[in-house]
């Protein structure tokens, strides 16, 4: 049985192996290769008054990582740069030709969370004339693009640590550079807010640098001017934003208008610095989020059809489905199924899937032992995009399953999630106080689980718009504890003894902290 000192033990041997717990402990940009040769060259551009465009990603990690960027050049004054972002269904991923076609009397690309594998671009900007400056984290490809400088600290040759970053690191990281070459005095914590918003909404490990910037960035989250924060803080009745927040509410949020619409209107969203615009802007991401959440809904009860026991991994696709959700989808059965998902997307000749990991899985070299059936693929070992002949896709979902036969999927599952057996009476506010610590949870730092055996059933309450959900008033020995079973999968009844494996998180009710119990299975 756990006491509150082993949990407060056992999650600290989490971070027994982290280097970088403090911002002054961070690897130094000189540590990307490149990032020197690419400063230099933008310090020469803005110098020389040239046309910048910055191109980047229609994702969370990428319209932060412009917003880094832009913002960056607003305090300096830079007037002449512009920002594209690409359209997911218009466009597609990242810089392309047709993007660089269209760009008139530009002497400067820089990318932000994309372009480590835009070989055609790259191309067509030597054709042109124009320097490309490459900022990406997603796996190189064997065939580097010709860019004038590639900043990627999964390069070979690049001597970052083996920590992974997101795309707006590696944009932070630039200005970092920049400010150097420069030779001015720049706050860099100003970005620690969105930074914190990118990794989590990015599934970077929450450990080592990543784990301090995020709990950092929420910090300054909360006392942060940005109009956009302040609009959802107004909109939603919030004082303040914890870790799960970004998780459930400001990262859907931005996801939103690229998922639906155009991902610009989340890049003005966070640029704007007028309340009133921002309270326009989130108006409409509000709008584009409820309308992702019906189509979501609805793709993922199609899903539900193509899904077998006998899987390893979860192949499932239809014809035009939503390409702004099918990540999400993937996600939600990744989740439930506890199996690696791709959901694809056929579009005429084509089918454009995404895919997601479960645990240490790395998805993305799964997929890349099947490349000789794939038309592109991409993204890292948590999340990967692919494209694929639709008439490809049986013989994929085969070979990728018989892949995974001779792996044991339970084995990358996260085996430190479940902690042990906790006894109901050390559950209080002292244990919250312990878990809340040690956040922000996620990737390699999972939301702790505990086992508890032989707790009677008081009460119980269907809640939600579908009634999906179960309100549980439970008891054991002298101690009353409140439980949510979101989409339950088993309905004890009032006086059922269950053992059960839960979460436990923070209830504030008019200013009242209680724990409450998130059931994750009934056992």
């Amino acid at each position: 049985m756990l006491s509150k000192s082993d949990i407060r033990e056992l999650l600290n041997q989490r971070f027994s192996k982290d280097l970088h717990k403090r911002l002054s402990e961070i690897p130094m940009p000189c540590m990307l290769k490149d990032i020197y040769k690419g400063a230099n060259r933008i310090k020469e551009a803005i110098e020389n008054r040239e046309k910048i465009v910055i191109v980047g990603d229609y994702d969370v990690d990428g319209v932060v990582s412009s917003v880094i960027m832009a913002e960056f050049f607003d305090d300096l004054g830079v007037s002449d740069y512009f920002v594209r972002i690409p359209n997911r269904f218009s466009d597609g991923y990242g810089l392309n030709g047709q993007i660089v076609e269209e760009l008139k009397d530009v002497n400067l690309i820089i990318t932000v969370d994309n372009g480590i594998s835009a070989n055609e671009a790259a191309e067509i900007c030597k054709k042109r004339g124009i320097d490309l400056i490459i900022t990406d984290h997603h796996m190189p490809p064997e065939v580097l693009p010709e860019a004038y400088a590639i900043i990627n600290p999964k390069q070979k040759d690049c001597t970052f640590p083996n920590i992974e970053i997101c795309g707006a690191q590696v944009a932070w990281y630039m200005v970092g550079a920049l400010k150097d070459v420069l030779k001015i005095e720049y706050d860099m914590a100003k970005f620690l807010d969105l930074l914190a918003i990118a990794i989590i909404a990015d599934m970077m490990e929450l450990r080592d640098m990543n784990r301090m910037l995020v709990r950092l960035g929420v910090n300054k989250l909360n006392s942060s001017d940005r109009a956009a924060f302040t609009a959802i803080k107004q909109f939603y009745g919030k004082e303040k934003f914890e870790c799960d927040d970004i998780s459930f509410l400001i990262a859907p949020l931005i996801n939103a208008s690229g998922r639906m619409d155009d991902a610009i209107n989340s890049f003005n969203f966070l640029h704007t610095k007028n309340i009133d615009k921002a309270n326009d802007y989130l108006d409409m991401i509000v709008e584009f989020n409820n309308s992702r959440k019906e189509e979501e809904r609805t793709l993922y009860e199609s899903s539900l059809k193509d899904v077998s026991h006998e899987d390893r991994i979860i192949v499932t696709w239809g014809k035009d489905w939503h390409e702004g959700v099918i990540g999400i989808v993937a996600s939600r059965l990744a989740k439930h199924f506890k199996r690696p998902a791709i959901v694809f997307s056929i579009d005429e000749n084509r089918a454009k899937g995404s895919a997601r990991s479960v645990g240490k899985l790395d998805i993305l070299s799964l997929i890349a032992q099947h490349e000789n059936l794939l038309d592109g693929y991409g993204g890292h070992k948590g999340a990967a995009g692919i494209v694929i002949d639709p008439n490809n896709l049986e013989a994929f979902k085969m070979a990728i399953n018989q892949t995974c036969f001779l792996m044991d999927i339970h084995e990358f599952i996260n085996s430190d999630e479940l902690l042990g057996e906790i006894d109901a009476n050390e559950i209080d506010f002292e244990l919250l106080e312990i878990l809340e610590y040690f956040e922000p949870y996620g990737q390699k730092n999972p939301r702790p689980l505990f086992r508890l055996n032989g707790v009677s059933v008081k009460n119980h309450k269907l809640i939600g718009r579908e009634q999906n959900h179960l309100k549980l008033i439970l008891q054991k020995d002298n101690k009353c504890l409140e439980a949510l079973f979101f989409n339950f999968t088993r309905h004890p009844h009032i006086g059922d003894s269950i053992d059960i494996v839960v979460s436990i998180s923070k209830n504030s009710f008019r200013g009242l902290v209680t724990p409450q119990l998130l059931v994750k299975e009934i056992v």
